[in-house]
């Protein structure tokens, strides 16, 4: 089976759990020749060299200016190119924003089937089926696509580990794509936070507040217990609803959806829209004064306290862990 993988990058650098997406594509081409991924923006060409191993044997690279902003039509246009090189049959991609927007667009230009933010997926014949967590992850709902000339597939970040099996030499091919000249959407710029910490949506360990933080000064805390984790501080709705944080950092429904190895929710009392976004958590630990908060009945771990007193105990304990 043909397979293309679409490798997220930002600044030149691809997204880390990108590998973890070429990894799916490997488990599902039938070897590194069937195996390629696709780059596209500016000053791309040397992601090429940090794919090397995972399996795939060609990087189609779309290196110009012009791409150098993410835009959904000329990305659309990229990516088909690439497919249309590689005689792909199915083209993975990130759950993520980007591939929310292009991968839905590409599966109706080039009618075909799609399987979005599945948590498994694997070969059945021509066919492709997949698990995909619905209704706040109390579903998991089996999909499945059916003669489909092209597959488009996005993964959660963080489900599946990356592997470097040593196999595929990601040889660089260049493709030459016009950026379309009457596109209606022109991307003028990209304004990036002042955040440093891994997005949300990629990060291996979250700290997440919520109303009971009182105050944005208050979050502070949580950023110091994050700073010793290597961590990314999200908020529930309620915390950025009351401007104790930014939208960029909220959790839920209405936010982002998450699946870090480690989630601590501290001050947060678990409303079924928080929980939509990060009850596939690995580990949950939640830490509130209130023991009937509905965050218990999802917790790995909980801890009947003050948030202001735990957190800094969390502190505290970690470093000194950590620099054993």
């Amino acid at each position: 089976m043909k397979v293309l993988v679409f490798i997220e990058q930002r600044a030149g650098k691809s997204k880390s759990s990108a590998l973890e997406a070429l990894t799916v594509g490997a488990r599902l081409a039938g070897g590194p020749a069937d195996l390629a991924a696709v780059v596209i923006g500016k000053g791309v060409e040397g992601i090429a060299a940090q794919l090397k191993g995972y399996g795939a044997d060609t990087v189609y690279v779309v290196d110009h200016a012009a791409f150098e902003h993410y835009n959904p039509v000329s990305y659309a246009d990229a990516i088909e190119a690439a497919v249309k090189a590689h005689g792909a049959k199915v083209v993975v991609g990130l759950a993520a924003p980007m591939t929310r927007d292009v991968f839905p667009r590409l599966a109706a230009r080039l009618d075909g089937g799609i399987l979005t933010d599945v948590t498994a997926i694997e070969a059945a014949g021509a066919n492709l089926q997949g698990v995909k967590p619905m209704y706040a992850g109390k579903v998991l709902a089996k999909v499945e696509t059916q003669n489909a000339p092209v597959t488009f597939v996005s993964v959660r970040p963080n489900t599946f580990k990356a592997e470097n099996k040593g196999t595929g030499n990601a040889a660089v091919s260049k493709l030459e794509v016009a950026p379309a000249a009457d596109s209606r959407i022109k991307t003028l710029e990209v304004r990036k936070g002042a955040n440093e910490r891994p997005d949300l949506t990629e990060a291996p360990l979250i700290v997440s507040g919520g109303r009971a933080m009182g105050s944005a000064d208050n979050f502070k805390i949580l950023g110091e217990l994050a700073d010793v984790l290597h961590a990314t501080v999200g908020a529930s709705r309620a915390a950025v609803d009351s401007g104790y944080a930014s939208h960029d950092m909220q959790v839920g429904q209405t936010g982002k959806t998450v699946n870090p190895n480690l989630y601590i929710a501290c001050g947060i009392s678990g409303s079924i829209q928080h929980m939509a976004g990060m009850r596939t958590s690995k580990v949950i630990v939640a830490v509130n004064t209130d023991p009937e908060a509905p965050i218990f009945k999802v917790a790995t771990y909980g801890i009947v306290a003050d948030l202001f007193q735990a957190a800094p105990i969390f502190t505290t304990k970690f470093k000194a862990l950590l620099e054993k």
